[in-house]
C-alpha cells in the first residue's frame, strides 16, 4: 500500500471512530486513529463529562488503546484526527505532550475536516517544539 492510500485509510478509520464520540455538551465530536511502526492502527474518540475537566480527548484515547496492545514509546508513526468544524482542529496541549512520549518529532499528524474535506499535514515538532521529555528529568530507560 502506498503512503497516500495508508493516509486515506487512517483518515477513514478516524472518521468512523468519530461517530461513536460522546460529546453531549459541546457537540464537538472527534475521532482519532494512530498507526504504529508495525502497521497496526488503533482508534479513539473524545469522551465528555458534565465536569469538563474529566473529559478525555480522542487522541489520548487512541494512544491508550495502542498502549493496551503493547505500543511502546516512539512506536506511533502517524495520527489522523477527524472533526466536523469550520477548519481542521489540532491536538490540545495535553494530547501533544502525550504524543511526544509515544512518537518521535517526525510523527505525521493529519488533521481532517469531514465536511469541507480540508486536510492539513504536519510533524509533531511543528506543533510542539522543544517538548518536555525524559531528558529534562535525567531519566534513562
Amino acid at each position: 500500500m502506498n503512503a497516500v492510500s495508508e493516509e486515506n485509510e487512517l483518515i477513514k478509520k478516524a472518521i468512523i471512530a468519530r461517530d461513536n464520540a460522546y460529546a453531549p455538551y459541546s457537540k464537538f465530536k472527534v475521532g482519532a486513529a494512530v498507526q504504529l511502526q508495525d502497521g497496526r492502527v488503533f482508534t479513539g474518540v473524545n469522551v465528555e463529562n458534565v465536569s469538563y475537566g474529566l473529559t478525555v480527548c480522542a487522541e489520548r484515547n487512541a494512544v491508550a488503546a495502542a498502549i493496551q496492545y503493547g505500543a511502546k514509546p516512539k512506536d506511533i508513526v502517524s495520527i489522523a484526527i477527524a472533526v466536523d468544524a469550520p477548519k481542521p482542529a489540532s491536538p490540545c496541549g495535553a494530547c501533544r505532550q502525550v504524543l511526544a512520549e509515544f512518537a518521535s518529532e517526525e510523527l505525521v499528524i493529519i488533521l481532517h475536516n469531514i465536511n469541507s474535506a480540508i486536510t492539513e499535514r504536519m510533524k509533531l515538532a511543528e506543533l510542539l517544539p522543544k517538548a518536555f521529555s525524559k531528558d529534562e528529568l535525567g531519566v534513562t530507560f
